[in-house]
């Protein structure tokens, strides 16, 4: 990979501090965060894109496995929610975690109609491994900071989501700690289903 050598003008981040200073109404210039945000996002995808290219898969592969994981038992459609993604985008992945033995669909109980999604034991697998190999990653970039900043990194992270999203992510990622915690009724049924 190519060097990238970046100057910036040493008065770049001088004037915005004389703006907020000055109490200037004007919005900080945040490109510096927003580059790092590139960069960041880049190294953390990269870890799991070098291994779902030895399955011939990409990120949408990735993001449906995790979730799947997190949630076994969700309906097509929660992950439809989730995702943000065409209901053909996630038609053709799906069809290829399903002929590859990573995910099993199955028709709902009260609802033939719905299909829900759990891992296979290889699936669950292969999204332990993301988990594992990202988990990583922000341990170390955690380690580089301040104790307590996990905290801080979480409340970013959430106030980044769009206002009238966070309570429904909030909720999700909760119901999937919950489940997952020591002694849950995790390891012998899905949890309630994402809403």
């Amino acid at each position: 990979m190519a060097d990238i050598n970046v100057s910036r003008p040493p008065h770049a981040n001088a004037a915005d501090a004389d703006a907020a200073a000055a109490g200037d109404a004007a919005p900080a210039n945040q490109t510096d965060l927003i580059e790092l945000l590139f960069f960041a996002y880049r190294n953390f995808v990269s870890d799991p894109d070098k291994v779902l290219q030895g399955y011939g898969f990409g990120r949408a592969h990735h993001r449906v496995l995790h979730f799947v994981n997190r949630h076994p038992g969700m309906r097509v459609t929660d992950l439809l929610d989730i995702l943000r993604i065409t209901k053909q985008s996630l038609g053709r992945v799906l069809r290829e975690l399903v002929d590859g033995g990573f995910v099993d669909s199955r028709a709902g109980s009260s609802d033939r109609r719905q299909r829900l999604l759990h891992l296979t034991p290889k699936g669950a697998a292969l999204a332990r491994d993301f988990v594992a190999i990202q988990s990583q990653r922000i341990e170390r970039a955690l380690a580089a900071c301040a104790p307590g900043t996990r905290e801080d990194v979480r409340r970013f992270l959430v106030a980044m989501i769009d206002a009238e999203d966070q309570a429904g992510v909030e909720k999700l990622i909760a119901r999937a700690d919950q489940a997952m915690a020591p002694g849950s009724a995790r390891a012998g049924k899905a949890p309630a289903r994402p809403r």
